[in-house]
């Protein structure tokens, strides 16, 4: 039986039998290693990262005693939520994403990645309840995920295309909106993905 160990698009935990293709945390350990059920609190620091699936041959007892162990469909998931690139595992991806987030927001010094967290924490969550951006479609760049208006759901844009995402993959697609649109991804976020930073797309999109 799967543990609510995914995450979704606005940072929710469920449970799924699709992996993903990313995983990451939160700062540590806030589920009970005794228990499956979702945890009341959902992170432990504003520390949220997304990892690549293997590195360095490490193994790990998923929901041991060890830090909460999240998985994301994609990249376009995990930004949504609200996570970053870890500065261990994905180098390369977090200091582009700094850079581009820079450019886009127009910093003239080189945060810290401990301030960029306490940003996105700003931006990503009011307590436990996800934020939401309302934004004009017609600004939002590709890797943008928004709500879905005419139904329950989240779609992530790309080009002229709004792509209806699950936790496996992207299962239907359509023009992209016109109007405002409630946006998850947060602004600091959406700034890098104007200024350049290419996320990692599952391959149905």
């Amino acid at each position: 039986m799967p543990l609510p160990n995914r995450v979704a698009p606005d940072g929710r935990l469920f449970a799924d039998p699709a992996r993903g293709l990313l995983f990451g945390n939160r700062g540590g350990r806030f589920h009970d290693p005794e228990s499956s059920e979702v945890p009341r609190r959902t992170y432990v620091s504003r520390q949220w990262i997304c990892c690549v699936l293997a590195f360095k041959g490490r193994q790990r007892q998923v929901w041991g005693r060890g830090y909460t162990e999240l998985f994301f469909c994609d990249e376009v998931t995990a930004l949504a939520a609200g996570h970053r690139p870890c500065m261990e595992c994905r180098r390369s991806d977090a200091l582009a994403y700094r850079a581009a987030m820079m450019r886009g927001v127009g910093l003239a010094a080189t945060p810290s990645f401990p301030e960029i967290d306490r940003r996105l924490d700003a931006e990503r969550r009011d307590g436990r309840t996800a934020r939401f951006h309302l934004l004009p479609v017609t600004d939002l760049p590709d890797g943008s995920m928004i709500l879905r208006e005419d139904g329950p759901g989240f779609l992530a844009l790309k080009g002229g295309q709004a792509l209806l995402w699950s936790p496996a993959g992207y299962v239907a697609r359509a023009e992209r909106p016109l109007g405002m649109a409630r946006v998850l991804t947060p602004p600091a976020t959406l700034a890098a993905l104007a200024c350049g930073y290419r996320p990692l797309w599952h391959p149905s999109a």
